[in-house]
């Protein structure tokens, strides 16, 4: 490479000749070392460990273990545990509750019903997944170190069964449910079947006892 000499002005104004070579060495040093991981994988691997152990039960070790990465490379990419954990969050509604969007534009009320029991009921008994939801367990095992984390997780749920409640008022208004349902009460109801299907599928029930609450839950929908 040429070091022709680029003129610069030192504090005082005067002339000052850098090297182009020693300027190129600078600016190379100060933009550092690429990332030596992939983002995308290190996340998708602490959304296992947070999945399977909850956000209190998962460790630095556990996390940084799992992502193959260290510590101080953690915090540089994902800032503390919590943003690593809201990222991993983010990662499992967009990929893994991806069925409940889909369920939601289904054109009947039971059919909505259906789906979201059905997707949940694969994606809790997946040979290649975690069992149960991640936010349920998170939500249980958060500490009261944690209020932020269990807020979280609350408003999210509060989000999804208000866009389930609006969904079934729908179908209400548009004679698919009786007249006189409680929307609210059949929402809160169709998410308690939600949330224990998570649960017992993390106590180990198998495929077979959840799909018996499915069809039950069903045979009692209200709607066409």
């Amino acid at each position: 490479m040429e070091s022709r000499p680029k003129l610069e002005l030192d504090i005082r104004g005067h002339p000052n000749y850098v090297p182009v070579v020693m300027e190129c060495i600078v600016q190379s040093a100060c933009r550092g070392r690429p990332r030596e991981f992939d983002v995308d994988e290190a996340l998708a691997a602490a959304l296992r460990v947070f999945w399977t152990k909850g956000y209190d039960g998962a460790s630095l070790s556990d996390l940084t273990d799992a992502m193959g990465i260290t510590k101080p490379s953690l915090y540089a990419a994902f800032g503390n545990k919590e943003s690593l954990f809201r990222k991993a969050l983010d990662l499992y509604e967009r990929e893994k509750l991806a069925y409940v969007g889909e369920a939601l534009a289904a054109p009947t009320s039971r059919q909505v019903a259906e789906r979201l029991l059905r997707g949940a009921l694969e994606m809790q008994t997946s040979d290649c997944e975690p069992r149960g939801c991640m936010r349920v367990i998170s939500s249980l095992a958060c500490g009261p170190e944690a209020d932020s984390i269990r807020a979280d997780l609350m408003e999210r749920r509060q989000s999804s069964q208000r866009a389930l409640c609006e969904r079934m008022q729908r179908a209400k208004d548009e004679g698919d449910l009786p007249a006189n349902t409680d929307v609210d009460g059949l929402c809160a109801y169709l998410g308690a079947i939600l949330q224990g299907m998570s649960v017992q599928a993390g106590s180990g029930a198998t495929k077979a006892q959840l799909e018996s609450l499915v069809e039950t839950s069903l045979a009692m929908w209200p709607g066409k």
